[in-house]
């Protein structure tokens, strides 16, 4: 009798990758790389990144955020949040205020005038992903995307 492994009974361990196409964990990350890479560079122009892109976005729309709301919208620890405030802060396009225990993030006045430039970036990741996937598909897979983070999460 054959010590050989048949490679239909164990496909984990024989040549076939076939299980990496079935699996979201490795399908989730794939496409967050390619996202990621389109993103990068509709934001190049603005010198930002795009997390740090659409975190000014949310200050400027509500200025005296707290942190922890901030945290929350962007579905980032705080320590990670405290981290992108000191690097805009340094860059001068957030100021911090202390309000009690609270604190509470600010826009300055760079900051405000970034905006436009963000929004045509945001606007060009867009363009850049439905001109690959089409209107109908990009927009179902962000909502299936949205479902799905939501259920993973409770």
């Amino acid at each position: 009798m054959s010590m050989e492994s048949n490679p239909a009974e164990d496909r984990s361990t024989g040549p076939d990758d076939a299980f990496l196409h079935n699996c979201m964990y490795f399908t989730a990350n794939r496409l967050s790389r390619a996202i990621t890479r389109m993103a990068d560079e509709a934001f190049a122009t603005t010198g930002l990144t795009p997390a740090y892109g659409y975190l000014i976005r949310l200050v400027v729309g509500k200025p005296g955020i707290t942190q922890k709301e901030l945290s929350e919208k962007l579905y980032i620890t705080p320590s990670t949040l405290t981290r992108f405030i000191d690097k805009l802060e340094g860059k001068r396009l957030v100021e911090r205020k202390v309000q009690g225990k609270t604190v509470l993030v600010y826009p300055t006045g760079q900051g405000i005038e970034l905006v436009p430039a963000l929004r045509q970036a945001s606007k060009k990741l867009k363009e850049a992903y439905v001109a690959v996937l089409g209107e109908d598909m990009a927009e179902k897979l962000t909502l299936d995307l949205e479902t799905t983070s939501e259920r993973l999460e409770r």
